[in-house]
């Protein structure tokens, strides 16, 4: 064994055990930033392994690492326990839309589980009418697309009674491992090493759990065929809204001579029937708009004021507040065009990559798991420099919206020059006819792939 497969292995279990750390506690910045440090340098390691003896590694310390997100309940987000409650619900044979969590007329439904009596603890909710719970938002109904909700339903079916939120963690530990052997198939066993040793794919897909990773699993398995990739797009928009961006991926090029409306229409047509039919069912047995909180979300997130947070981080370097939103829409409207007119279309999860890269770089939200399918495009694309968004976002969370100046402001900051230095360097060597090796075998592989 050579000494640089012992070091890239030391660093792993030296991440290993931040892992451990990270979801039995609080989350703490110094800790993320050491699991990430941690990250990069087991990356940087592993740089010139073959990759027979990289494989291994990569696929076994991806399973391992991801099943330590297991080892103790959520523990930097509630998230799931909204998607328990909203399982709960449609079991009963209520929509999750018509109803707050806090509605009285569910309270039959009710447990010692999510509705604790003794309500001390500082992560519980209050309602209205007196006592707690442990679902954040209670007073507002779910934000959740049909896809995920059908997600929560049958991880409730599922569940056996106590099992509280261990089905969800497992059912984003086997879509991260999932996940993780269609990039070793479809990107090479080095890129896959970007989405398995991910500090984020541990902390955020399995021990808090979050429905993002479905979306993910659909847009991956989408770029690895192409019949089926219209629905399956469309049903990644329907399980978390963020896919939007994957779907500009797929049609990178179809501007470049006119309008390719073959391809739009093969591709647009399915994903609205797979997103229209994903919602019918809820659309009939709701009586509340099924969009639930989603408005009252963004203008809690400050989106609309960016001078009251921590949103377009980056722009408000450069601009005034109020300049920031309408330059951050222009500035993607101006991306998506590039890639749907010079996009290539024989990768088009690069195209994916740049527009969801790029509306989180703009946006600066609050939340790491946005940036899961950042990461898994990015390793799918063998972009490292885009994993910057990932850790951007998880200072940011852990930083919290109150801190002025936030740390996340430099982070994102930083990502950002990441992403264009990395274009810029790519850009030189295309133009010298020295392609990276990684971008020529997607190429080679691109083309020849059969569905």
């Amino acid at each position: 064994m050579s000494r640089q497969m012992v070091f890239a292995g030391g660093a792993l279990l030296a991440l290993a055990a931040v892992v451990v750390k990270m979801v039995s506690g609080p989350p703490g910045l110094g800790w993320y930033l050491l699991a990430w440090a941690l990250f990069a340098a087991a990356l940087w390691l592993a740089r010139s392994l073959p990759e027979r003896r990289l494989t291994g590694l990569v696929v076994a310390g991806g399973v391992v690492l991801a099943a330590l997100g297991l080892a103790a309940p959520p523990s930097s987000s509630t998230d799931s326990y909204r998607y328990a409650w909203d399982g709960r619900v449609q079991a009963a044979g209520i929509s999750p839309y018509d109803h707050p969590p806090a509605d009285p007329a569910l309270a039959p439904l009710r447990d010692e589980w999510l509705f604790p009596s003794r309500c001390a603890a500082p992560e519980l909710w209050p309602l209205p009418g007196g006592g707690c719970t442990r679902i954040n938002r209670p007073t507002v109904p779910t934000i959740y697309p049909p896809v995920a909700q059908g997600y929560f339903l049958l991880v409730h079916w599922l569940s056996p009674d106590g099992a509280r939120h261990k089905v969800l963690q497992l059912g984003g530990w086997l879509m991260a491992v999932l996940v993780l052997l269609a990039l070793r198939r479809q990107a090479g066993v080095r890129a896959a090493a970007y989405w398995a040793w991910c500090p984020a794919v541990p902390v955020e897909a399995v021990n808090n759990a979050h429905v993002d990773m479905l979306a993910v699993l659909l847009v991956v398995l989408a770029f690895g065929t192409v019949r089926a990739r219209g629905a399956l797009l469309g049903a990644a928009v329907a399980a978390k809204l963020l896919p939007v961006t994957a779907l500009f991926g797929a049609l990178s090029g179809t501007l470049a001579n006119g309008v390719a409306w073959r391809r739009v229409l093969g591709l647009c047509v399915p994903a609205a029937l797979a997103v229209g039919l994903a919602y019918l069912p809820y659309v009939l047995a709701s009586r509340a708009p099924v969009a639930g909180y989603l408005l009252g979300y963004l203008r809690e997130e400050r989106y609309e004021s960016p001078a009251d947070g921590n949103r377009y981080a980056v722009l408000r370097l450069v601009m005034p507040d109020s300049w920031a939103p309408y330059a951050a829409i222009l500035v993607l409207a101006l991306v998506v065009l590039h890639v749907l007119r010079h996009g290539d279309p024989e990768r088009p999860w690069h195209g994916a990559l740049v527009v969801s890269g790029s509306l989180l770089l703009l946006f600066t939200p609050g939340y790491s798991w946005y940036a899961l399918l950042v990461v898994a495009l990015a390793a799918m694309d063998g972009r490292w420099e885009w994993l910057g968004v990932a850790l951007a976002g998880a200072v940011a969370y852990v930083a919290g919206p109150a801190a002025h100046p936030s740390p996340a402001m430099a982070c994102y900051a930083a990502a950002t020059l990441a992403v264009l230095i990395g274009w810029a360097v790519r850009r030189s060597h295309e133009a010298a006819g020295r392609l990276p090796s990684r971008t020529r075998r997607h190429r080679e592989s691109s083309a020849g792939r059969k569905d």
